[in-house]
């Protein structure tokens, strides 16, 4: 790594995010080229964790857009206060002033969602905006996103287009449930974040899991190293990991045996028939 990439990783393991050489030459690139960032990978590999681990250390603002199937473009940038347009009405109603659609439809009735906030982000840093889960939502609104991601900028009927002063830092994640369209993969910088062996595994459980024994962060990482091999539902991951360990540390386990695992099988196991496999 370039010395400017190693104590950007730096700044991320001080803030809990241990990383790998490629991801991260690939954040340091999303913030040094003010360019957004698809992250994909199987859940539970540290995709929403590293933007908000970005955030952290860049000592930001951390805007979260967290998709899902039927996610409008109103939901995810903005929407009217119609109670208080309501009340304006029956105020000018009751004046006597004649009132236009400019006078219901400006700025203070304007309610901002995740998007319009990482626009009007007023720095002087500029916001991490995090659109968890891209793959959930549905094509519609994967287009929607393309002016933001290729402008840093939205539009709003009712007030026109929105340029950002600051450019937000755009970090998009996705577990591959669908395939994402070309059209926004251009306009991203591209991470797949695998998950990484048990000697990395270990080395976060230590790092996020404070006053853990080496022995039982080792032990930890390679039983789900060999549990990943078994034919379940949803193999555990880096994020179960962390959870399993804290569970083990936390009944001050002293061997990882038969009864650990069997009481703290619920931080590890999410499914029933991963737990009867």
């Amino acid at each position: 790594m370039s010395d400017q990439v190693q104590e950007f990783a730096r700044g991320l393991e001080e803030v809990g995010y241990l990383t790998d050489e490629a991801l991260a030459t690939a954040l340091f690139l999303a913030v040094h080229l003010t360019q957004p960032i698809l992250l994909e990978g199987e859940p539970g590999v540290g995709k929403t964790e590293a933007a908000k681990a970005l955030a952290r250390a860049l000592d930001t603002r951390l805007i979260r857009l967290q998709c899902y199937e039927g996610l409008s473009s109103s939901d995810a940038l903005y929407e009217w206060n119609y109670p208080r347009q309501l009340l304006g009405i029956r105020l000018a109603e009751s004046r006597g002033d004649p009132l236009s659609e400019e006078d219901l439809f400006g700025e203070d009735y304007l309610m901002a969602r995740p998007l319009l906030a990482a626009i009007e982000h007023p720095g002087p840093r500029p916001a991490v905006l995090l659109i968890d889960e891209v793959d959930r939502a549905d094509d519609e609104f994967e287009a929607f996103l393309l002016e933001l991601l290729a402008e840093a900028s939205v539009t709003i009927p009712e007030l026109g287009t929105r340029h950002a002063v600051v450019p937000p830092i755009a970090v998009l994640t996705s577990n591959r449930t669908r395939e994402l369209h070309d059209a926004l993969k251009r306009r991203c910088l591209y991470q797949w974040i695998a998950h990484p062996g048990p000697s990395r595994v270990a080395a976060i459980i230590r790092l996020r899991v404070p006053g853990v024994a080496d022995w039982l962060a080792g032990q930890v990482a390679r039983s789900v190293q060999r549990l990943r091999g078994l034919e379940l539902y949803k193999p555990p991951g880096v994020a179960e990991a962390i959870d399993w360990a804290a569970a083990l540390h936390a009944l001050g386990v002293e061997a990882l045996d038969e009864p650990a695992l069997r009481h703290t099988l619920s931080a590890l196991i999410k499914y029933e028939e991963d737990r009867a496999a």
